[in-house]
């Protein structure tokens, strides 16, 4: 029996059924929010011109700097939340608030679903290289269910992550008494989603939902577990394991003085490649020691056993994963040519995450049946042929 989900979703159904390529990178129009010009340059590329040549770095690390004199604590306590996992980008953030700008940064961590080796001892890295740091696990059989629930109906496991790593910090910082919040890029700017906001340095909690969540707000996901899911029921979980998974109140917020989600990104030139090289100096980061499924990379969302499966199924949803996300950005900071990108692009965009596959069908409690009917209910017909029992992409790069 295939499976069909209720398409909450809000992303695939807005997406373009004519397909087009960056002429300069190798993103393409099946990116949500992303904005194509008059001469095929996708926003991603057009932000990338705008942060080479018209941002003044040294105007804006002066804003940085009046920001953090608000913030900063007169008494040593901590005075900047900083959402990490122990990975470069939130590494690179901490320490250069911490040893560069004085700040007294605590890093929180909502847990990754099923921990990697390497995710564990960077973290511990970076704790060893001078920060305090809070780790969150939330309820483990709810987590699972939610996940389960994510993947059938909002095509994405992975979902239930993103939940935490963006809402936690902010539940940490109310607790706290500490009204910044600092993250490390803005991705809406540097892989190519909508650019509208590119001179603000913050991204307030009205738009998380849109931009983070798929257009589902969470209250709207349990309703539907509830309704539709026999595995998902109340006796499992109690209210407050629901806390940290909501966006805060905005009332709260407010009264806390949070504006929202600082991005470092604003303030400060981002590269991924600079930051992975800075944090194997300053916080002890090691990369993998093979590259990661689906890319060529080394120092990419290592942390989580789980996380190979988020960029697949965007794969399957929008016919981009983790390779030409990585790739497009590269050759933006001029790393890489778009036909070296593209030879990449083609070698491993769409692999199978087969290593922890076994762990991933447990996780979630399915068969590998159950996993292919859910799989193939994402593919949009505009993106996907088949032939002779092999699915492929109707439009590839080239």
């Amino acid at each position: 029996m295939k499976f069909k989900h209720l398409n909450i979703e809000k992303q695939v159904s807005k997406v373009p059924k004519k397909v087009l390529w960056c002429k300069r990178c190798a993103m393409s129009n099946q990116r949500p929010r992303i904005i194509f010009n008059k001469e095929g340059i996708c926003s991603g590329c057009k932000y990338n011109d705008y942060k080479n040549h018209s941002i003044d770095w040294k105007k804006r690390e002066e804003e940085l700097l009046k920001l953090l004199e608000k913030h900063r604590s007169k008494n040593g306590k901590w005075d900047v939340v900083v959402p990490s996992s122990g990975g470069k980008d939130s590494g690179y953030v901490a320490h250069q608030l911490k040893y560069k700008y004085g700040m007294n940064p605590i890093t929180v961590t909502w847990a990754p679903l099923k921990y990697t080796d390497i995710g564990k001892e960077n973290l511990q890295n970076k704790i060893d290289s001078g920060f305090d740091n809070f780790l969150y696990t939330p309820n483990g059989i709810f987590h699972r269910k939610l996940a389960r629930l994510c993947f059938e109906e909002l095509g994405d496991a992975f979902h239930v992550f993103v939940l935490g790593q963006v809402n936690f910090p902010f539940y940490m910082a109310m607790k706290l008494n500490i009204s910044l919040v600092f993250y490390g890029e803005n991705g809406e700017l540097e892989y190519a989603g909508d650019a509208k906001h590119k001179d603000k340095p913050f991204k307030p909690a009205e738009e998380w939902v849109k931009q983070h969540f798929k257009g589902v707000t969470f209250d709207e996901l349990i309703k539907i577990g509830k309704k539709h899911k026999k595995y998902f029921n109340d006796i499992n979980f109690e209210n407050l394991d629901l806390s940290y998974y909501k966006i805060p109140k905005i009332s709260d917020l407010k009264k806390s003085k949070i504006k929202g989600k600082y991005f470092f990104s604003y303030y400060k030139k981002w590269t991924p490649q600079e930051n992975y090289f800075y944090c194997t100096s300053n916080t002890g980061f090691k990369p993998n020691p093979e590259r990661t499924e689906g890319t060529y990379s080394k120092y990419s969302s290592l942390d989580d056993k789980m996380d190979g499966f988020h960029y697949y199924l965007r794969y399957i949803k929008f016919g981009l994963g983790r390779c030409t996300e990585e790739v497009s950005h590269e050759i933006r900071d001029k790393h890489l040519s778009r036909d070296e990108g593209i030879k990449l692009i083609k070698k491993y965009e769409g692999e199978f995450p087969k290593k922890y596959f076994n762990e991933f069908l447990e996780y979630l409690g399915i068969s590998e049946m159950h996993f292919w009917s859910v799989v193939n209910s994402w593919r949009p017909k505009h993106l996907w042929k088949k032939k002779n029992s092999k699915w492929t992409l109707r439009y590839p790069i080239s």
